[in-house]
């Protein structure tokens, strides 16, 4: 209870204070790479990624991996700057911290937009192929 206490009450000074502008930059190069991921899945068909992860939980440790694979450089950059941000403010370094605040501001993100994105994509894909059926009934 304690370290929750802890993070929570740490959380909302970095919001504004040294290397604030991670919690833009780190959720927005998340939301790009989902984004881009998202198109590619309904390029190829595929099952919105969150939602295969919850649907299939054989398939759920390959989909985690590869999602890792893609949010390598946003976690490895949202470590390196948290634990600046600790060791500049705290002088210490809390691991556990590091990894929620990771958690928040790239997975989170991540997960949240793909499978939205694959979602529209494929509607829209669907919608193409009617339209084009369509007009060559015409």
């Amino acid at each position: 209870m304690e370290i929750l206490s802890r993070f929570f009450g740490s959380f909302l000074p970095r919001l504004d204070g040294p290397l604030h502008f991670r919690f833009i930059l780190q959720p927005t190069m998340a939301i790009i790479l989902a984004i881009i991921d998202g198109i590619k899945d309904a390029k190829l068909g595929r099952v919105p990624y969150f939602w295969d992860m919850v649907r299939n939980p054989e398939r759920r440790k390959e989909l985690f991996i590869l999602g890792l694979k893609r949010l390598g450089k946003v976690l490895i950059l949202a470590v390196i700057l948290d634990v600046i941000y600790q060791i500049k403010v705290y002088h210490w370094f809390y691991p556990g911290e590091t990894i929620a605040v990771a958690i928040l501001l790239a997975i989170i993100p991540y997960l949240l937009v793909r499978g939205p994105v694959n979602r529209i994509f494929s509607w829209r894909k669907q919608r193409e192929m009617q339209n084009l059926q369509i007009k060559g009934r015409s």
